[in-house]
Protein backbone atom coordinates (compact mmCIF):
# COMPACT_ATOMS: atom_id res chain seq x y z
CA UNK A 1 0.00 0.00 0.00
CA UNK A 2 1.40 3.37 -0.96
CA UNK A 3 2.12 5.79 1.83
CA UNK A 4 1.36 9.47 1.66
CA UNK A 5 4.24 11.86 2.13
CA UNK A 6 4.85 13.70 5.36
CA UNK A 7 6.50 17.04 5.99
CA UNK A 8 9.61 16.69 8.11
CA UNK A 9 9.08 17.05 11.86
CA UNK A 10 11.10 19.66 13.64
CA UNK A 11 13.24 18.55 16.54
CA UNK A 12 15.69 20.46 18.72
CA UNK A 13 18.77 18.41 19.66
CA UNK A 14 20.88 19.68 22.54
CA UNK A 15 24.59 20.19 21.93
CA UNK A 16 25.36 17.89 24.83
CA UNK A 17 23.37 15.09 23.23
CA UNK A 18 25.23 15.51 19.97
CA UNK A 19 28.53 15.44 21.80
CA UNK A 20 27.52 12.18 23.42
CA UNK A 21 26.64 10.73 20.04
CA UNK A 22 29.97 11.79 18.65
CA UNK A 23 31.70 10.01 21.50
CA UNK A 24 29.74 6.85 20.75
CA UNK A 25 30.81 6.92 17.13
CA UNK A 26 34.48 7.73 17.64
CA UNK A 27 36.75 4.98 16.46
CA UNK A 28 34.02 3.11 14.58
CA UNK A 29 35.63 3.94 11.25
CA UNK A 30 33.21 1.73 9.37
CA UNK A 31 33.06 2.22 5.62
CA UNK A 32 29.75 0.65 4.73
CA UNK A 33 30.36 1.33 1.08
CA UNK A 34 33.47 -0.86 0.99
CA UNK A 35 34.88 1.23 -1.83
CA UNK A 36 32.24 -0.16 -4.17
CA UNK A 37 30.10 2.86 -4.89
CA UNK A 38 29.69 4.51 -8.27
CA UNK A 39 27.30 7.02 -9.78
CA UNK A 40 24.46 5.67 -11.85
CA UNK A 41 21.90 7.33 -14.07
CA UNK A 42 21.08 4.67 -16.65
CA UNK A 43 19.46 1.25 -16.89
CA UNK A 44 18.00 -0.58 -13.93
CA UNK A 45 18.92 -4.09 -12.90
CA UNK A 46 17.01 -7.18 -13.94
CA UNK A 47 13.93 -8.58 -12.21
CA UNK A 48 16.00 -10.73 -9.84
CA UNK A 49 19.21 -9.77 -8.06
CA UNK A 50 22.36 -11.57 -9.21
CA UNK A 51 23.96 -14.09 -6.83
CA UNK A 52 26.77 -11.58 -6.29
CA UNK A 53 25.34 -8.07 -6.68
CA UNK A 54 27.57 -5.53 -8.36
CA UNK A 55 28.81 -2.27 -6.84
CA UNK A 56 26.26 -0.09 -5.09
CA UNK A 57 25.19 2.70 -7.44
CA UNK A 58 24.65 6.21 -6.10
CA UNK A 59 22.05 8.56 -7.57
CA UNK A 60 23.34 11.19 -9.99
CA UNK A 61 23.78 14.66 -8.57
CA UNK A 62 21.47 17.53 -9.55
CA UNK A 63 19.29 15.29 -11.74
CA UNK A 64 15.56 15.88 -12.38
CA UNK A 65 13.57 13.97 -9.76
CA UNK A 66 10.01 12.83 -9.11
CA UNK A 67 8.58 11.64 -5.80
CA UNK A 68 5.85 9.07 -6.48
CA UNK A 69 5.35 7.26 -3.16
CA UNK A 70 1.63 8.07 -3.24
CA UNK A 71 1.15 6.17 -6.52
CA UNK A 72 3.22 5.32 -9.57
CA UNK A 73 2.70 7.00 -12.94
CA UNK A 74 4.83 7.57 -16.07
CA UNK A 75 7.64 9.94 -15.06
CA UNK A 76 7.59 13.38 -16.71
CA UNK A 77 10.01 13.94 -19.57
CA UNK A 78 13.58 14.49 -18.47
CA UNK A 79 13.24 12.85 -15.05
CA UNK A 80 16.23 10.67 -14.13
CA UNK A 81 15.46 9.75 -10.50
CA UNK A 82 12.15 8.34 -9.21
CA UNK A 83 11.11 7.27 -5.71
CA UNK A 84 8.19 4.82 -5.44
CA UNK A 85 6.55 2.71 -2.76
CA UNK A 86 7.94 -0.81 -2.41
CA UNK A 87 4.65 -2.26 -3.72
CA UNK A 88 5.21 -0.56 -7.10
CA UNK A 89 7.56 -1.57 -9.90
CA UNK A 90 10.54 0.65 -10.73
CA UNK A 91 10.48 2.99 -13.73
CA UNK A 92 12.46 1.47 -16.63
CA UNK A 93 15.74 3.17 -17.48
CA UNK A 94 15.82 5.52 -14.48
CA UNK A 95 17.50 5.56 -11.08
CA UNK A 96 14.83 4.08 -8.79
CA UNK A 97 14.49 4.52 -5.02
CA UNK A 98 12.30 2.05 -3.11
CA UNK A 99 10.29 3.54 -0.24
CA UNK A 100 10.00 1.37 2.90
CA UNK A 101 8.35 2.37 6.18
CA UNK A 102 11.07 0.93 8.40
CA UNK A 103 10.63 2.44 11.87
CA UNK A 104 6.84 2.48 12.22
CA UNK A 105 3.93 0.21 11.31
CA UNK A 106 1.53 1.23 8.58
CA UNK A 107 -1.95 1.92 10.04
CA UNK A 108 -3.38 -1.16 8.34
CA UNK A 109 -0.41 -3.38 9.29
CA UNK A 110 -0.04 -2.83 13.03
CA UNK A 111 -1.67 -6.16 13.84
CA UNK A 112 0.78 -7.95 11.55
CA UNK A 113 3.62 -7.20 13.94
CA UNK A 114 4.32 -9.30 17.07
CA UNK A 115 2.93 -7.42 20.05
CA UNK A 116 6.29 -7.21 21.78
CA UNK A 117 7.87 -5.43 18.80
CA UNK A 118 5.53 -2.45 19.13
CA UNK A 119 6.90 0.28 21.37
CA UNK A 120 4.88 0.57 24.58
CA UNK A 121 4.82 3.10 27.39
CA UNK A 122 5.01 2.21 31.08
CA UNK A 123 1.25 1.54 31.15
CA UNK A 124 1.50 -0.92 28.26
CA UNK A 125 -0.11 1.29 25.64
CA UNK A 126 1.38 1.34 22.15
CA UNK A 127 3.24 4.58 21.42
CA UNK A 128 1.78 6.18 18.31
CA UNK A 129 2.85 8.72 15.74
CA UNK A 130 -0.30 10.79 16.10
CA UNK A 131 0.11 12.66 12.84
CA UNK A 132 -0.03 9.47 10.77
CA UNK A 133 -1.72 7.00 13.15
CA UNK A 134 1.27 4.68 13.06
CA UNK A 135 2.65 2.55 15.88
CA UNK A 136 6.36 2.99 16.57
CA UNK A 137 8.45 -0.16 16.39
CA UNK A 138 10.52 -0.99 19.46
CA UNK A 139 14.14 -0.74 18.35
CA UNK A 140 15.34 -0.17 21.90
CA UNK A 141 17.34 -3.39 22.36
CA UNK A 142 19.78 -5.30 20.13
CA UNK A 143 17.55 -8.39 20.16
CA UNK A 144 14.45 -6.49 19.05
CA UNK A 145 16.39 -4.52 16.44
CA UNK A 146 17.58 -7.79 14.96
CA UNK A 147 14.06 -9.22 14.78
CA UNK A 148 12.57 -6.08 13.25
CA UNK A 149 15.43 -5.77 10.78
CA UNK A 150 14.87 -9.37 9.63
CA UNK A 151 11.34 -8.43 8.58
CA UNK A 152 12.24 -5.10 6.99
CA UNK A 153 15.08 -6.78 5.12
CA UNK A 154 12.59 -9.10 3.44
CA UNK A 155 11.05 -5.97 1.94
CA UNK A 156 14.50 -4.74 0.96
CA UNK A 157 15.07 -8.06 -0.80
CA UNK A 158 11.85 -7.49 -2.74
CA UNK A 159 13.08 -4.04 -3.77
CA UNK A 160 16.31 -5.59 -5.06
CA UNK A 161 14.45 -8.35 -6.88
CA UNK A 162 12.27 -5.81 -8.67
CA UNK A 163 15.33 -3.94 -9.92
CA UNK A 164 15.46 -0.91 -7.65
CA UNK A 165 18.78 0.89 -7.23
CA UNK A 166 18.29 2.19 -3.69
CA UNK A 167 16.06 1.98 -0.64
CA UNK A 168 14.54 4.81 1.41
CA UNK A 169 13.83 3.66 5.00
CA UNK A 170 11.31 6.15 6.36
CA UNK A 171 10.82 7.44 9.91
CA UNK A 172 14.47 7.41 10.91
CA UNK A 173 13.43 10.31 13.15
CA UNK A 174 10.79 8.21 14.93
CA UNK A 175 12.79 8.27 18.14
CA UNK A 176 11.89 11.95 18.48
CA UNK A 177 8.24 10.88 18.82
CA UNK A 178 8.91 8.05 21.28
CA UNK A 179 8.33 10.07 24.47
CA UNK A 180 11.95 9.50 25.41
CA UNK A 181 11.72 5.71 25.20
CA UNK A 182 14.04 5.51 22.19
CA UNK A 183 17.25 7.38 21.46
CA UNK A 184 19.20 8.57 18.46
CA UNK A 185 21.70 5.84 19.22
CA UNK A 186 18.92 3.25 18.91
CA UNK A 187 17.94 4.68 15.53
CA UNK A 188 21.50 4.66 14.23
CA UNK A 189 22.15 1.14 15.47
CA UNK A 190 19.02 -0.08 13.72
CA UNK A 191 19.58 1.65 10.42
CA UNK A 192 23.14 0.32 10.37
CA UNK A 193 21.63 -3.19 10.21
CA UNK A 194 19.41 -2.18 7.30
CA UNK A 195 22.28 -0.48 5.47
CA UNK A 196 24.54 -3.50 5.69
CA UNK A 197 21.83 -5.80 4.34
CA UNK A 198 20.87 -3.43 1.52
CA UNK A 199 24.49 -2.99 0.46
CA UNK A 200 24.85 -6.77 0.33
CA UNK A 201 21.91 -6.76 -2.10
CA UNK A 202 23.52 -4.08 -4.26
CA UNK A 203 21.28 -1.24 -3.06
CA UNK A 204 22.26 2.23 -1.92
CA UNK A 205 20.55 3.50 1.24
CA UNK A 206 19.04 6.94 1.78
CA UNK A 207 18.92 8.91 4.99
CA UNK A 208 15.33 10.13 5.24
CA UNK A 209 15.17 13.54 6.91
CA UNK A 210 16.70 13.61 10.45
CA UNK A 211 19.22 16.31 9.65
CA UNK A 212 20.68 16.19 13.17
CA UNK A 213 22.15 12.74 12.39
CA UNK A 214 23.50 13.54 8.92
CA UNK A 215 27.03 13.85 10.24
CA UNK A 216 27.09 10.25 11.44
CA UNK A 217 26.94 8.51 8.07
CA UNK A 218 30.30 6.79 8.62
CA UNK A 219 28.63 4.91 11.44
CA UNK A 220 25.27 4.28 9.81
CA UNK A 221 26.41 3.40 6.30
CA UNK A 222 23.93 5.79 4.66
CA UNK A 223 24.82 6.88 1.13
CA UNK A 224 22.63 9.85 0.16
CA UNK A 225 19.70 11.84 1.54
CA UNK A 226 15.99 12.16 0.83
CA UNK A 227 15.08 15.47 2.47
CA UNK A 228 11.56 16.81 2.87
CA UNK A 229 11.31 20.59 3.16
CA UNK A 230 14.99 21.25 3.69
CA UNK A 231 14.53 24.50 1.79
CA UNK A 232 11.63 25.59 3.97
CA UNK A 233 13.66 24.91 7.12
CA UNK A 234 17.10 26.00 5.89
CA UNK A 235 18.56 22.51 6.17
CA UNK A 236 19.62 21.78 2.58
CA UNK A 237 23.18 22.92 3.21
CA UNK A 238 23.67 20.45 6.04
CA UNK A 239 22.49 17.56 3.88
CA UNK A 240 24.57 18.74 0.92
CA UNK A 241 27.71 18.89 3.02
CA UNK A 242 27.16 15.50 4.65
CA UNK A 243 26.29 13.68 1.42
CA UNK A 244 28.46 15.51 -1.11
CA UNK A 245 25.44 17.00 -2.91
CA UNK A 246 23.79 13.60 -3.40
CA UNK A 247 20.48 14.84 -2.04
CA UNK A 248 16.96 14.59 -3.42
CA UNK A 249 14.67 17.29 -2.06
CA UNK A 250 10.88 17.39 -1.79
CA UNK A 251 9.24 20.73 -1.03
CA UNK A 252 5.52 21.05 -0.34
CA UNK A 253 5.12 24.84 -0.63
CA UNK A 254 6.01 27.43 -3.21
CA UNK A 255 8.10 29.28 -0.62
CA UNK A 256 10.03 26.14 0.25
CA UNK A 257 10.69 25.45 -3.42
CA UNK A 258 11.89 29.02 -3.95
CA UNK A 259 14.30 28.80 -1.02
CA UNK A 260 15.68 25.41 -2.07
CA UNK A 261 16.23 26.59 -5.63
CA UNK A 262 17.79 29.88 -4.61
CA UNK A 263 20.68 28.17 -2.89
CA UNK A 264 20.90 24.73 -4.46
CA UNK A 265 19.36 24.78 -7.95
CA UNK A 266 22.67 23.76 -9.55
CA UNK A 267 23.64 21.22 -6.88
CA UNK A 268 20.69 19.14 -5.62
CA UNK A 269 17.72 17.29 -7.14
CA UNK A 270 14.67 19.35 -6.17
CA UNK A 271 10.95 18.84 -6.79
CA UNK A 272 7.76 20.49 -5.52
CA UNK A 273 4.98 18.00 -4.76
CA UNK A 274 1.59 18.15 -3.10
CA UNK A 275 1.69 16.91 0.49
CA UNK A 276 -0.36 13.81 -0.38
CA UNK A 277 2.09 12.94 -3.17
CA UNK A 278 -0.87 12.22 -5.42
CA UNK A 279 -1.01 11.07 -9.03
CA UNK A 280 -1.75 13.27 -12.07
CA UNK A 281 -5.38 12.14 -12.27
CA UNK A 282 -6.04 13.55 -8.80
CA UNK A 283 -7.39 17.10 -8.49
CA UNK A 284 -4.78 17.95 -5.86
CA UNK A 285 -1.78 16.84 -7.90
CA UNK A 286 1.14 19.27 -7.94
CA UNK A 287 4.57 18.77 -9.44
CA UNK A 288 7.07 21.47 -10.31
Amino acid sequence: MARTGKPVRRVAIALAALAALAACTSGSGENSQNGQINERGGDTAGSTPPPNPGPVQLPPRNAPFDYQIGGAYPPPAGVRIVARDRAADPAPGLYNICYVNAFQAQPDAQDDWPADLLLRDKTGNVVMDGDWDEALLDIGTPAKRKRIAARINEWVDDCAAKGYDAVEPDNYDGYTRSRGLLTADDAMSFIKLLSAHAHARGLAVAQKNTVELAGFKSRTGLDFAVAEECGAYDECGAYAEAFDDRVVVIEYTDRGLEKARSGFRERLSIVRRDVDVSTPDDAGYVRE
